[in-house]
């Protein structure tokens, strides 16, 4: 049995892992440092404040997409990304996804190539 993984699945993978460890170190040192996490976040002055909002447009556009595009494909689970976007982080999560998605795709090449052949 094939495990349905491509190239873009595997670079999807790695990313989703690095955005998992790149955030959650901060994460970890806000908690550590005993910080008030959205306080530093939205009173950071102009310059965070549009990341903040660079970065929560971004991740309404990728829940959007997540769902769309999970609908068509037939993807199950879907609400489980958006969730875990908000635990841990959405550069973890919509590169998993996104990874997901290239399998669900390659598996789909792969039954109609083999549909297709001659028995």
């Amino acid at each position: 049995m094939t495990r349905h993984w491509n190239s873009r699945a595997v670079v999807f993978g790695v990313l989703a892992l690095v955005g998992l460890v790149g955030t959650w170190t901060y994460n970890a040192l806000a908690i550590i440092e005993r910080r008030d996490f959205l306080g530093d976040w939205f009173a950071g002055g102009p310059a965070v404040s549009s990341l903040t909002t660079d970065l929560l447009v971004m991740a309404v556009a990728g829940c959007a997409f997540i769902v769309i595009e999970g609908r068509r494909l037939g993807m199950r689970h879907l609400w489980a990304y958006i969730a875990f976007s908000g635990l841990t982080a959405i550069a973890f999560t919509f590169p998993l996804f996104l990874m997901n998605r290239e399998r669900m795709l390659e598996r789909r090449r792969t039954e109609a190539a083999s549909a297709a052949a001659p028995a």
